[in-house]
């Protein structure tokens, strides 16, 4: 799932995390198991009864030359009663097949106990008060504290809790003002990514009037008078009547920056920055951690590149708010202005700028360069041979606190803000920085740190001394979980091409690979996102309990090893994603850890993707697949929403070589009757369950619905005696949206729903 950010970044993750059909002609589709091992028969369960959905063959789109029938189009419409219904339809049957699940109580039981534990983010400062996030255990929302010190009592600042029943709203992003006396954050509702900000005063924990709406993507910035923030907004998506705001489908165009004084009605907002000629890019505003400038960052959709653009505050006569009556925008200079790179603020020293980029770089490096005399840009930093440098932070005044993934695992290292030489390396388990908490004068960090069996464990960090000092601020308790009972390792799979692809296994300790136990592979691979290790109590479960090894995989398409590897698995190549998922399932199966028919795949959006597109071109290889929230329609994902910024790494069919790239594996466009392409007529997909949401307006839910039709009828009811007996169904989700900001209680309902659903189908036992 996307996680909490006190600024949330600027590029448009296609992400949620846990927490992301290519028709093969038979010369070069992937090798097949032999008939014996082949999972066809999920869970022993009775052919379901589907109720055929309206086909309108009237709807052909030609690209470019190239005639595509698109009979379920009428389900792009979110308001009409036929989709309403067939939603209806499709949640009565997902309802039924859900009931006859045998460990589902067990499983929402357990899974709800081990979520009852106190759970804490690491305290940050603003002023002369630290503030922190806590969750008591099954709150929905998690709650904002503040204190006047780290020992001191702590009290309530910000509770979303109190601002719907069913715990649907959520602090989606948030800014404190550097005096640490106002808090400007963002409500979102029902999962939409539309925010609305709102503004409260610190000392007297009063709301003030200020509302603004239509925010989207936006971070919070404020100017260190106080005076007010810069945030980023769309025009309202339509005028008049009645919306839900994050049904709807509209695509997202014209994001502009706006400037808000305090007190004032947005009417009033002064326009920073906006480009009409390019209607797809998005913009970032923040100002420097000395206040002296505004950093505009330009995106042109997900990819780690953008232009760069500055404003020196001091430069203006009259301030920001001199703006107000003018037609003309903030004075920026123009830095960067291609896309030939990235470029991340780390610091400054008046006018010298410390970036982290990608230039010439896939694993990124720190170069420094005098913004007022561009000319000379010098490496302070330089790219590691293997370990990809994901963040650099200044602490301490004049030292670095640089963060390495090497092999999927992070590294932290203490360096010379001037030199970039290794001063320290902290010591660290094997695992995940999970967060950092620090400004530049800081002389203690905190560092979150999380593995896939330690929970969380919060560090603090001094830096006052020669030798910095590790020492546990907080570690997070899950009664009931022994780490000591279970074993994580991690291997290297050959994928088709050789390539090596890591992936980490949990297991039980001790297990026989004897090819017996139900197995979970996950996998993501797109956008530069990287799956690190993380603890969830739904995989300790799933071992605990039901005698499962789980499994994440570090596809190509992620960030794993750097820009070189997300590439690898983009545009043209994207197929190197699939094939490197099949392999890793194909490796779990031949080392004896699990069979087929109890093998199940899962993955989110871009991951969604990946489940549909794996078991279009290898249906034989999985007992059951869990796709969530996944981009289905690659034809046209361009046309909704913010799908317009994904083109970055997928491509758009309306460039003919692009379309054929997408044709191939798109999952709506290629799912087939196994039995008539296997010599066994008995072959059929794997149980699959596609996960949604009525409010995800990031991958509409008109995806999932479009492929779930079209399985369906292709599969299930479209000739008589089908040898397809796995169920295909649909769960979908009420109020809520792609993830972020998802109470408590719904997190457990679906983890309940989608792996007790997985049980039945692959067979496994409550252990108890």
């Amino acid at each position: 799932m996307l996680l909490l950010h006190k600024s949330l970044p600027l590029r448009l993750l296609l992400s949620r995390r846990p927490p992301k059909s290519i028709f093969v002609p038979t010369s070069s589709r992937p090798r097949r198991l032999p008939r014996a091992a082949m999972g066809s028969e999920a869970g022993h369960t009775s052919r379901l009864a589907y109720l055929p959905a309206r086909r309108d063959d009237s709807v052909v789109d030609n690209y470019h030359g190239v005639q595509i029938p698109d009979p379920y189009r009428w389900l792009e419409d979110p308001d009409s009663e036929e989709t309403k219904e067939f939603v209806a339809t499709q949640a009565e049957l997902a309802d039924t097949v859900l009931a006859g699940c045998p460990d589902r109580e067990n499983l929402r039981c357990e899974i709800t106990r081990l979520f009852d534990h106190p759970r804490h983010a690491a305290p940050f400062r603003r002023g002369n008060k630290y503030f922190h996030f806590h969750n008591s255990g099954l709150q929905a929302q998690s709650v904002l504290y503040m204190q006047d010190d780290l020992d001191g009592k702590a009290e309530v600042l910000l509770d979303p809790n109190t601002l719907s029943k069913d715990g649907t709203v959520a602090l989606s992003t948030y800014s404190i003002s550097e005096d640490g006396n106002y808090i400007a954050y963002g409500l979102s509702e029902s999962g939409s990514d539309w925010v609305t900000i709102h503004v409260m005063s610190i000392t007297n924990k009063q709301p003030m009037p200020d509302k603004l709406s239509w925010v989207k993507f936006s971070s919070i910035s404020w100017t260190h008078d106080g005076r007010g923030f810069f945030y980023g907004r769309y025009p309202a998506p339509r005028e008049g009547g009645e919306l839900d705001v994050g049904t709807e489908t509209n695509i997202n165009l014209n994001h502009q920056i706006y400037y808000h004084v305090m007190g004032s009605d947005q009417s009033q907002d002064i326009l920073c920055w906006k480009d009409p000629e390019h209607p797809k890019y998005s913009f970032g505003a923040s100002v420097t951690e000395d206040g002296k400038y505004i950093i505009l960052g330009i995106y042109e959709g997900c990819d780690p590149v953008n232009k760069l653009y500055y404003c020196e505050i001091s430069s203006l006569p009259q301030g920001i708010e001199g703006f107000r009556e003018t037609p003309k925008m903030l004075p920026f200079v123009k830095l960067i202005d291609n896309f030939d790179a990235q470029y991340q603020v780390v610091a400054n020293d008046g006018d010298e700028f410390t970036f982290l980029t990608n230039k010439s770089a896939p694993k990124n490096k720190l170069v420094r360069v005098n913004i007022k005399n561009p000319e000379l840009w010098t490496d302070v930093l330089p790219e590691h041979e293997n370990d990809v440098l994901e963040s650099a932070d200044v602490v301490n005044n004049n030292q670095l606190l640089v963060c390495y993934m090497s092999d999927v695992k992070h590294i932290l290292q203490i360096r010379d803000l001037r030199t970039g030489n290794l001063i320290h390396q902290l010591p660290l388990e094997i695992g995940s920085v999970s967060e950092i908490s620090c400004r530049r004068e800081d002389k203690e960090v905190f560092i979150g740190f999380t593995s896939f069996l330690s929970p969380s464990i919060i560090y603090r960090c001094s830096l006052a001394s020669t030798i910095p000092e590790m020492k546990m601020f907080r570690e997070i308790s899950v009664p009931g979980f022994d780490r000591m009972s279970f074993q994580v390792k991690q291997v290297f799979v050959p994928s088709k091409d050789g390539t090596k692809i890591p992936m980490f296994i949990m297991s039980k300790k001790d297990i026989k690979l004897d090819g017996s136990h139900p197995t979970l592979l996950y996998g993501y691979g797109g956008f530069n996102i990287s799956l690190t290790p993380s603890f969830s109590v739904s995989r300790v479960v799933l071992c605990k309990n039901l005698g499962f090894v789980v499994c994440v995989a570090n596809i190509r398409g992620g960030g794993e090893y750097g820009e070189e590897w997300h590439k690898a698995g983009a545009l043209a190549v994207k197929q190197n994603c699939f094939d490197d998922f099949v392999a890793c399932a194909e490796f779990l199966i031949s080392d004896g850890y699990t069979s087929p028919k109890q093998l199940c795949i899962e993955g989110a959006s871009n991951g969604g993707l990946l489940i549909a597109a794996s078991i279009n071109q290898r249906p034989d290889l999985f007992g059951c697949a869990l796709a969530h929230v996944g981009v289905m329609d690659m034809l046209r994902f361009h046309k909704f929403t913010i799908g317009h910024a994904w083109t970055t790494d997928y491509g758009c069919s309306d460039k003919e070589e692009e379309f054929h790239w997408l044709i191939k594996y798109s999952p709506l466009h290629n799912v087939r009757r196994p039995w008539e392409q296997s010599s066994d007529n008995h072959c059929q997909y794997p149980a699959t369950m596609l996960l949604t949401a009525d409010h995800d307006d990031r991958v509409v839910p008109l995806h999932s619905l479009k492929l779930l039709a079209t399985l369906q009828y292709v599969l299930c009811t479209s000739i008589e005696d089908t040898p397809q007996i796995n169920p295909i169904i649909g769960r979908i989700d009420r109020k809520s949206g792609h993830g972020a900001g998802r109470p408590t209680k719904k997190m457990i309902d679906e983890a309940t729903d989608r792996y007790s659903f997985m049980a039945k189908m692959l067979g496994a036992s409550w252990t108890g």
